[in-house]
């Protein structure tokens, strides 16, 4: 008992953490702590609905109704999470507006791929403009942005996605990145201006004096003049060839050469940039897949966890048909189902299996002697689906001499080969050893 009063007591501090955080607009912060909280109870239904409430603010819709749903399961009645659902249900054309954001969201990854940048920013300004709550859409609109050199627009959607959730490491990491670009840019402007400065300004008294920047060129003039008239024009001659001449070339070598310093490490800098800005965009664009994986599983959760609790009803008001009922069934993801769900799941599914079962396989032992071939071969696929073994290889044996007989050979031997290695030392097994030699035979002569 004392153990399980400090499990309750650490879920519901974190879940008070989740509430603090996503009152600031924290929430990534918000989201790690209610998953801790649900990680040290399950059934806390005011995390799992501030979690989904958390997931909704950031435009994931999908992974909202998935929270709310596995909340619902665990209380059904009395339960805000009921008012959430019925709330999205009731406006489809919000839920419509999400569901096309999505799509563009994923064609604007697609599209990505094949370096179509101007398409893809297309594609996620109409995302945003149906979905403005959608953070993932503005971060790969700043994304491409920067890597199309257009700053300020990549600016404007990092501050859209950092007005959504403050602490998100990705918003976080382009702000910075924004930031010393903005700064580099800023350090060559004003070493641009002050390479174009041509006067000096200095003030005397309360009067501003502004002089023109000496010439070197004069002053050196006024020397060579009289450098010519002291010396002579023989030894200022000389004096050219011999020192002056060597100084101006090793000057401007001197010159060149650091231009071309500056130039590489200007040049690594940019490629650094790009680089490190192109590794970002792949990593998005390999995201592309784990996205739509993501949306598929839950959806996938969606719709068996309202498939069970719809056949949970009608089993226990016992107002649908066992052939119906195993129809729903046979939807249904079964990894796909929390605990409450798939205990549902079990229970309706230990009694009902086996009668079914039962009445398949004698169905389509009938439907094999009239050689009916295709219907036996419907029943006993639906008979693996509930117990692959059923009568130690029976069905699995019969399903295969269907499909010899219907003649798709294939499928045969990879059901005959199957009941010899799953169920091996069984009558089964001996029957499906021997068709397979008997069609050797056959092919041998």
């Amino acid at each position: 008992m004392e153990y399980t009063t400090k499990l309750m007591y650490q879920s519901n501090y974190w879940y008070n953490d989740g509430m603090k955080k996503a009152n600031i607009r924290d929430l990534s912060g918000a989201i790690t702590s209610l998953k801790k909280s649900l990680q040290y109870n399950t059934a806390n239904i005011a995390a799992r609905n501030l979690l989904g409430l958390v997931y909704y603010g950031r435009g994931d819709v999908g992974e909202a109704l998935v929270e709310w749903i596995l909340s619902k399961n665990f209380q059904s009645h009395e339960n805000i999470a009921n008012y959430y659902i019925q709330k999205v249900r009731e406006n489809p054309e919000e839920l419509d507006a999400v569901n096309q954001a999505l799509k563009k969201y994923n064609q604007a990854l697609s599209i990505c791929y094949q370096n179509g940048e101007d398409l893809a920013i297309i594609h996620l300004k109409k995302a945003v403009a149906a979905h403005p709550s959608y953070v993932k859409a503005y971060q790969l609109l700043a994304l491409i942005y920067m890597h199309t050199e257009q700053y300020s627009k990549a600016r404007q959607a990092v501050r859209a996605a950092y007005k959504l959730d403050t602490t998100d490491d990705i918003t976080l990491r382009y702000m910075h990145e924004l930031n010393q670009i903005r700064k580099e840019r800023t350090v060559r402007v004003k070493e641009k201006e002050k390479k174009e400065q041509h006067t000096v300004t200095y003030n005397i008294g309360n009067e501003t004096i502004i002089q023109p920047v000496s010439s070197g060129f004069k002053e050196n003039a006024g020397l060579h003049s009289v450098g010519n008239i002291v010396i002579g024009l023989v030894v200022g001659v000389a004096v050219m060839w011999f020192l002056v001449m060597p100084a101006i070339t090793a000057s401007r070598q001197e010159k060149i050469n650091e231009q071309s310093v500056a130039f590489s490490d200007k040049i690594a800098t940019q490629e650094a940039e790009i680089s490190a800005l192109t590794k970002e965009l792949d990593a998005y664009r390999s995201t592309s897949e784990e996205t739509e994986n993501a949306q598929a599983t839950a959806n996938s959760t969606k719709d068996s966890y309202e498939l069970v609790m719809n056949i949970a009803k009608h089993y226990a008001a016992k107002d649908m048909g066992d052939e119906a009922m195993l129809e729903e069934l046979l939807k249904i993801v079964p990894d796909s189902l929390g605990t409450v769900g798939r205990d549902q799941y079990e229970e309706i599914t230990g009694e009902l299996y086996p009668r079914m079962c039962t009445n398949l396989f004698g169905t389509a032992q009938e439907n094999f002697e009239v050689a009916n071939y295709a219907s036996a071969i419907t029943n006993l696929e639906k008979v693996m689906q509930m117990d692959e073994g059923y009568n130690d290889g029976a069905a699995m044996l019969l399903l295969a001499q269907s499909y010899e007989k219907s003649g798709d050979i294939e499928q045969a031997n990879l059901k005959y080969q199957k009941v010899i290695e799953s169920y091996a030392g069984t009558q089964a097994a001996e029957n499906a050893q021997a068709a397979l030699d008997a069609q050797s035979a056959g092919g041998e002569e």
